[in-house]
């Protein structure tokens, strides 16, 4: 009943952008955190950024000042808007939806992929 859905990856160039966009189902979903998280070949699952009910946002030092967490809870849509993409950014993007620190659903995850 529950269901993540990312779009809005691919292939992008150094330097360039792209936004991600997880739409959630089945959750009542202003309350919930909703996360995304990234893995990228040969490394653990890593926290990108993090978003509260209320706009509150949190983001993994390798990605602040790059990358943008927002909600649209009338849509019930996490977006995450990936700008100055490195080689190192290239991971599967998972969206996520989290209650008190728990880790609850997973999106299927969407590759990214930046290459020149």
């Amino acid at each position: 009943q529950v269901q993540l859905v990312e779009s809005g990856g691919g292939l992008v160039q150094p330097g360039g952008s792209l936004r991600l966009s997880c739409a959630a189902s089945g959750i009542i979903f202003r309350f919930y955190v909703m996360a995304w998280y990234r893995q990228a070949p040969g490394k653990q699952r890593e926290l990108v950024a993090t978003i509260t009910s209320g706009g509150g946002t949190n983001y993994a030092d390798p990605v602040k000042g790059r990358f943008t967490i927002s909600r649209d809870n009338a849509r019930n849509t996490v977006y995450l808007q990936m700008n100055s993409l490195e080689l190192e950014d290239t991971a599967v993007y998972y969206c996520n939806a989290e209650s008190r620190g728990t880790l609850l659903y997973w999106g299927q995850g969407i590759q990214v992929t930046v290459s020149s």
